[in-house]
């Protein structure tokens, strides 16, 4: 993001932000795509990607926990 023209400052926190390879790399995709984009664009993708990124734990989570009642009807 330096690079690219972005305050370190800046590129520090996003990077401090996508925790897991996952949404390090869709950040990476979304800067090596496009042109030197407003900060507030950059922040905003962040944030869609760290929406994301919940909304997939989320879903993960109650599907284990959707996984284990069915299993404990199943053993009654």
């Amino acid at each position: 993001m330096v690079r690219k023209g972005y305050p370190e400052d800046f590129a520090a926190l996003i990077a401090s932000e996508m925790r897991t390879e996952f949404t390090a790399g869709r950040m990476l995709g979304y800067i090596a795509r496009s042109e030197k984009l407003p900060l507030e664009e950059v922040a905003d993708e962040m944030l869609a990607i760290l929406s994301d990124r919940d909304r997939i734990t989320q879903k993960h989570i109650l599907e284990h926990a959707q996984s284990k009642i069915n299993e404990m009807y199943r053993n009654q």
